[in-house]
């Protein structure tokens, strides 16, 4: 292990997948393929969203928001993974790890509350229809996505400073492919069962709270589809709902089993399936999700398709 005689390194390593080498290149390959398909298919949802005037309704506002968010979320780190798997020196500079550390988790802790709040959309829309356009109306969408927003910043600014404030001890080594705030407190030395106490708090509210609020709204949402007389209505229900459901599932599952339990307790390699799943596999997969599971979405895409073939 690397020492050093400042109060910060000038460097971390990654270790990465050292124990597993052969990893290297597979990873490399599936990164390669997957980040530029994330970066093209957010794209489109954005494009659609802005675009077609159908689509000018608060929830795919909303999932132009999620759109942009899994951009810089899965920019913040893979480009920096991509560069160390093809070369033999697989470091980050301090600050790089800084910058790394900030938006990494401003983005993942807005993901978070963005996902509460598309729920709550939906959950207005199917139990509250008639109240609707009043709840939900523009500048109501604008000030619920600047407070989630600033909520992500304040979080991510909160945590990462107060984990940059632990001593290293002359270690500058990260058992991980990025700077992640639980394998930081982790390599750091001294005391930090205050750091691990605070994280595991700010993290009930950031991760818990949330998904609890998730989890009630689509309680709420199922029995008023349950009681809808419209097979037409149930089935479009379903096919909105269901979409955001499951993407719920495929952000938070990873996200609950790193940060709802003490860094101490994290297992080797957990961080790095961890970051891969909910930084580059989600974000891969949310376009898809609501392309093939939305038929307003698709409908939007092969009209812009068609747009650009006509003017070509």
């Amino acid at each position: 292990m690397a020492l050093i005689n400042e109060s910060h390194p000038e460097e971390f390593l990654l270790l990465g997948f050292a124990d597993h080498p052969w990893l290297e290149l597979p990873l490399f390959v599936v990164l390669l393929i997957t980040y530029p398909m994330a970066m093209l298919g957010n794209i489109a949802i954005i494009l659609v969203a802005k675009l077609d005037s159908r689509l000018h309704s608060p929830m795919y506002f909303f999932l132009m928001n999620l759109s942009f968010l899994d951009m810089c979320y899965t920019t913040s780190f893979v480009p920096q993974m991509l560069v160390n798997l093809g070369s033999t020196k697989k470091t980050i500079s301090y600050m790089g790890c800084v910058v790394q550390l900030y938006f990494f988790h401003m983005m993942g802790g807005t993901e978070c509350l963005l996902l509460a709040l598309m729920s709550f959309d939906r959950y207005v829309a199917i139990c509250r229809p008639l109240h609707y356009s009043l709840i939900m109306n523009q500048q109501i969408c604008i000030l619920l996505v600047s407070i989630v927003w600033l909520s992500g910043m304040t979080y991510a600014i909160s945590q990462a400073t107060v984990t940059l404030q632990l001593p290293l001890c002359g270690h500058n080594t990260l058992d991980h492919l990025l700077c992640e705030i639980p394998v930081l407190i982790k390599t750091a030395c001294g005391e930090k069962s205050a750091n691990e106490l605070t994280l595991s708090v700010v993290c009930i509210f950031i991760v818990a709270v949330p998904l609890c609020l998730i989890l009630t709204s689509y309680a709420c949402i199922g029995n008023a589809v349950l009681k809808m007389k419209s097979s037409e209505g149930r089935k479009k229900a379903f096919g909105t709902c269901s979409s955001h459901l499951l993407v719920v599932f495929l952000f938070f599952g990873p996200v609950i089993s790193m940060y709802l339990q003490p860094p101490s307790s994290i297992t080797r390699d957990q961080p790095k399936f961890m970051a891969l799943f909910y930084g580059v596999v989600t974000p891969t997969l949310n376009p898809f999700i609501y392309t093939l599971r939305n038929k307003d979405v698709k409908g939007a895409l092969v009209h812009l398709m068609r747009r650009i073939s006509n003017s070509k």
